[in-house]
């Protein structure tokens, strides 16, 4: 395995993600002092991305899997697959839209939002443009071009990000101007209305810049090449969907866990916080973004195990120091949310974790992608997702949105350990478990002593003390890299 050819487009991939991640985090800065926690205006946003992420695996049913799959094989013209995914979910898109607004009223009163249908409306046109443009965006990454890839990104992040800032910082100087502006803007609950408008308008800006890409819609389709790749897909469908429930359910759950205001509150609290925890979600993208291009490349021969081996080595590793790193410097990342969402602070830690073990499960995942065994992914992720949905219709009356962290944790935990298991009976890889508990156990021993030992120290010199952590834990890095001279 090429690690360094890993390592570039990782940063290249990576560089969209944190840059975008930052600049949205000086967004979470902004609603979450401009919306007031006690108005629950910001759990209409986690709870309404909660429900586009999840009918967005729907919408992209585990094609861009697929089309990695097959554009890889020998006996299949990369133009055509490309093509016939596209049509795909461009046509199921467009079914999807016609249902919602065909329903609009209906759907919007189902799910809470009966004084405003017009965000269910907005959030649908938005999840089929982003389910479109998953499968561009999946063939920037095949062809390998990730400079095209992160300039729109950017395109998005920063129209996004402009929007934002005149819309919450400009346009309430005029107020006491045009107070009907002012009665707009607490109408749609303290500028959330707005959020979404932009969201709108930045996704379809980006969609026109794809229009180079689309000359694929003009390859003949291919009825039988259809038929393959959807036999393929099924279980990724599956797979997908009961994948994003472990991520979103506890968003979408909690409203009706918790009915009215408090539990929007609540949801507030807690998708605040988890912004802080998402750090290790950015590392786990960036790093699938340049894996699967490498590992489904060289399944056109022989897979090399140690690419698998490798890649969860070097994952684990540093996800492990973004761990400690975001854990050391809470008392300064907690600033990225208002003060009145601190209180949920202490959920950090265990989301993270859990989005450890979800990485983690990604990486053990090949083995029934490359076999073309995936139904065994849908069958992992519905027991992962059954259990994460039992702890938190469970716990969630009791203990809020605790249960919603609690829940994931779980979830994933049980998602990695059964792939692990059967994986290694259906395709055993010689992980390096030496090496990769030698590191986990040096960043627990670290945690821990931060937590216990140094918990009556004053928050600038536990920090300090924790930099020389960090420190020690990234020479250990450079002397694995020195030995596996990567």
């Amino acid at each position: 395995m090429n690690l360094k050819s890993l390592a570039k487009d990782t940063a290249i991939y990576g560089l969209s993600s944190i840059v975008g991640r930052f600049l949205n985090y000086l967004l979470v800065i902004l609603h979450t002092r401009v919306i007031p926690m006690e108005s629950g205006g910001y759990g209409i946003v986690s709870n309404l991305y909660a429900w586009t992420a999840l009918l967005l695996a729907f919408l992209t049913f585990g094609m861009e899997t697929t089309f990695f799959r097959f554009s890889n094989k020998e006996e299949e013209n990369p133009d055509k697959v490309y093509s016939t995914a596209l049509k795909m979910v461009g046509v199921v898109g467009l079914v999807f839209l016609l249902v919602v607004f065909c329903f609009l009223r209906p759907i919007s009163l189902f799910l809470g939002y009966e004084l405003h249908p017009e965000y269910i409306g907005c959030f649908a046109i938005i999840t089929a443009l982003d389910a479109f443009q998953a499968i561009l965006y999946t063939r920037l990454r095949q062809q390998r071009r990730p400079l095209k890839f992160l300039s729109l990104k950017m395109t998005f992040i920063f129209a996004s990000v402009l929007l934002n800032l005149f819309v919450f910082l400009v346009l309430p100087k005029f107020f006491g101007r045009y107070p009907g502006l002012e009665e707009a803007f607490i109408r749609y609950d303290y500028g959330v209305g707005f959020i979404f408008l932009i969201n709108l308008i930045c996704t379809t800006l980006v969609t026109f810049a794809f229009i180079p890409e689309m000359k694929g819609l003009g390859v003949r389709f291919d009825g039988a090449l259809c038929k393959r790749m959807l036999k393929y897909t099924w279980p990724l469908l599956l797979m997908s969907v009961v994948g994003m429930m472990n991520q979103v359910a506890d968003k979408i759950l909690l409203p009706q866990l918790m009915p009215g205001k408090d539990g929007m509150i609540q949801l507030g609290v807690y998708g605040a916080c988890v912004k802080i925890a998402m750090i290790m979600s950015m590392l786990v993208q960036a790093f699938r973004y340049a894996y699967e291009p490498i590992v489904f490349g060289e399944s056109k021969g022989k897979t090399n195990d140690r690419t698998l081996a490798d890649g969860m080595k070097w994952f684990i590793i540093f996800s492990i120091l973004a761990f400690l790193a975001v854990i050391f410097y809470l008392p300064l990342l907690k600033h990225i949310i208002g003060s009145g969402y601190w209180e949920g602070l202490d959920v950090v830690p265990v989301v993270m974790l859990a989005e450890l073990f979800m990485g983690i499960y990604f990486n053990l995942s090949f083995w029934y992608k490359l076999t073309d065994q995936t139904w065994w992914g849908a069958i992992i992720n519905a027991v992962a997702v059954a259990v994460m949905i039992a702890v938190n219709v469970i716990f969630v009356p009791k203990i809020g949105y605790w249960a919603c962290a609690w829940g994931g944790f779980a979830g994933y935990g049980v998602a990695m350990l059964m792939s692990w298991f059967i994986g290694q009976k259906k395709y055993p890889i010689a992980y390096d478990v030496k090496r990769i508990g030698a590191f986990a156990g040096l960043g627990l021993s670290l945690w821990v002593i931060s937590m216990f030992v140094l918990k009556n120290v004053g928050d600038i010199w536990k920090m300090v003390i924790e930099t020389l952590f960090l420190a020690l834990y990234c020479y250990f890095i450079w002397r694995e890299i020195k030995t596996d001279k990567v």
